[in-house]
């Protein structure tokens, strides 16, 4: 058995690596903790499997807990899509999902350590008071007036907050540690607010919502997790997540480790960003093909092994920088190249009649499935008299670049015959509507016999066999590198990121293709010499839809270096 090739580490493995080799861990716990707000992305893939990947090889455990303290942009739905998420990309959390609502009672208890302890209070400036208390980078906060009311009266406080006795707004928790600080997260931040909100997991139980800086830290204590791995932005709230669990009874002192977040080309990754196209109707929804969710680039034909891939490849460092988004694509391509079998479809058809076969002959040829591996099989592809080709395929002049099919000349169909064009007829508006062509009879799979040269080779579909199909052509979503840098990001949308095309498709996908609504289970193919594309679920027993996955090449990167 071949050995199995060794990970690349990363600090954090380093870090891991140390910790268990001082004895400060004797098994290593890790946690993915989503806000159920919204649906989860390629950045959070990266979360997904740096934590998940951590725990397993070095035979810890991963929790799944959900963030859910903000009820009211939260719902039950996007619990369930992060999940199902979680769980496409090849992962199984340890147990049964959590949430931090699982640990409101005991965040109440600690709350009121701290309030006990002279290390929080309670509140009753306004949101815009507190905002100008708070300072600048420049200049220190002030202490709120509210900041030396004692200990008993603000236990009394606070207990009427969690009854219900205050209006939201009108005060809140915070922590008593320093106006001065040059952190603003340690400016006495709020740890509670009230909230008059129907929870999808706690119902209407709770009016005060802990904050997620307090929140956070505590679950990770709570469930004994060793390292908390998060992005970079949190790096001076390590400061507060320290501060917190230090000053409360629990028994583990988690660790906060941070690392860069991906950031990538042509689309964006903010959450409130990605809100705005779905809820702006820039996109059909969370797993339009065109967005960076992980529904979306799953719909749009990825597979889970290809995103795993790319994560590995990308790496995990502390250094902020812009992936390409040729790297993700790549994975895909490459994946696909070995493993999609091979079809024919026509995208913008025009008609070719052969005038030299009798009307109503078929003869089903033998195609390859896969032209680099025997193993994949043949399939049969039925040749007759009237076939369907690519307009951009025939031209009735050009020079000797073009290689496919032009009047006078010759071309080769893919798997076929070679096939001469003699005369055209168009339509009133001058468009070629049917290409008369003769095919030479002695030339399947063999040169002609008079040893004549013919490079071109185009592809086709049988007109009486082949299968009517949407095919959705979808581009990036953006046309500059960056579109979260620009002024208004939505007036950078690619205005071609979805071209609908109605298209000829063999007979073949005809019997092959499973009509479901399982994103989880989608059929791809390379459709020669156009790219790769996937069965969408929108497809019927009566109209096939292709999403394009990606294409052949990077036909981007001319782009990029032209400009």
């Amino acid at each position: 058995m071949a050995e199995t090739a060794p990970r690349p580490t990363n600090f954090i493995r380093q870090i891991i690596d140390k910790d268990l080799a001082a004895g400060l861990h004797d098994k290593i716990a890790t946690r993915f903790p989503p806000e159920p707000n919204g649906y989860l992305h390629i950045g959070h893939a990266k979360s997904i499997c740096l934590n998940f990947d951590i725990a397993q090889d070095y035979q810890g455990m991963c929790n799944l807990r959900f963030d859910d303290t903000n009820p009211e942009k939260e719902n039950i739905d996007f619990v369930n899509s992060i999940k199902a998420d979680v769980q496409w990309l090849g992962y199984q959390w340890q147990g049964k999902e959590r949430y931090s609502s699982d640990y409101f009672d005991a965040l109440y208890g600690f709350a009121v350590e701290l309030i006990e302890k002279g290390l929080a209070y309670v509140d009753f400036s306004t949101q815009d008071e507190v905002r100008e208390m708070r300072g600048t980078l420049t200049a220190p906060g002030k202490n709120s007036p509210y900041r030396d009311t004692s200990i008993e009266e603000n236990l009394a406080h606070f207990e009427k907050m969690k009854n219900g006795e205050y209006k939201e707004g009108q005060c809140s928790l915070r922590a008593k540690i320093d106006m001065t600080s040059a952190f603003m997260c340690m400016r006495d931040p709020i740890l509670y607010r009230v909230k008059f909100a129907h929870h999808h997991q706690t119902g209407d139980k709770w009016c005060i919502y802990p904050m997620y800086d307090f929140t956070h830290c505590l679950s990770d204590a709570i469930e004994g997790i060793t390292h908390s791995l998060c992005s970079l932005e949190f790096q001076d709230n390590r400061r507060l997540y320290d501060w917190v669990v230090e000053n409360v009874s629990v028994d583990t002192i988690p660790h906060q480790y941070e690392f860069s977040r991906l950031n990538l080309e042509y689309t964006v990754l903010s959450k409130r960003k990605l809100i705005q196209l779905v809820e702006e109707s820039h996109v059909s929804g969370w797993d339009d093909p065109r967005m960076p969710t992980v529904a979306g680039i799953r719909r749009r034909g990825y597979t889970a092994s290809s995103v795993r891939e790319f994560c590995q490849r990308i790496g995990v460092t502390k250094m902020e920088n812009m992936v390409e988004m040729s790297m993700l694509e790549a994975c895909i391509r490459d994946e696909l190249n070995v493993s999609a079998p091979r079809r024919m479809a026509v995208l913008a058809p025009v008609k070719l009649i052969i005038e030299n076969m009798d009307d109503g002959h078929v003869e089903w040829l033998d195609a390859p499935n896969h032209p680099n591996n025997p193993d994949m099989g043949t399939r049969k592809v039925p040749f007759a008299k009237e076939i369907f080709i690519e307009q951009e395929d025939f031209r009735e002049a050009a020079n000797k670049k073009f290689k496919r099919l032009v009047l006078e000349k010759e071309v080769r169909l893919r798997n076929a015959y070679v096939v001469k064009a003699n005369r055209v007829e168009k339509d009133e508006a001058g468009n070629i509507t049917t290409i008369f062509c003769t095919y030479d009879a002695d030339t399947l799979g063999k040169d002609p016999a008079d040893g004549r040269k013919v490079k071109g080779v185009i592809h086709w579909v049988s007109a009486v066999h082949a299968k009517d199909a949407e095919i959705r052509l979808y581009d990036r979503l953006f046309n500059v590198p960056n579109p979260a840098g620009e002024e208004d990001f939505t007036g950078s949308i690619n205005p071609t990121s979805l071209t609908l095309m109605h298209g000829k498709v063999e007979h073949a996908l005809s019997e092959e293709v499973t009509i479901s609504s399982d994103t989880d289970a989608l059929q791809s193919y390379q459709f020669e010499r156009q790219g790769y594309f996937c069965v969408d679920k929108d497809s019927t027993t009566d109209k096939l839809v292709f999403n394009r996955t990606v294409e052949l090449r990077d036909t981007w990167a001319k782009v990029e270096q032209a400009g």
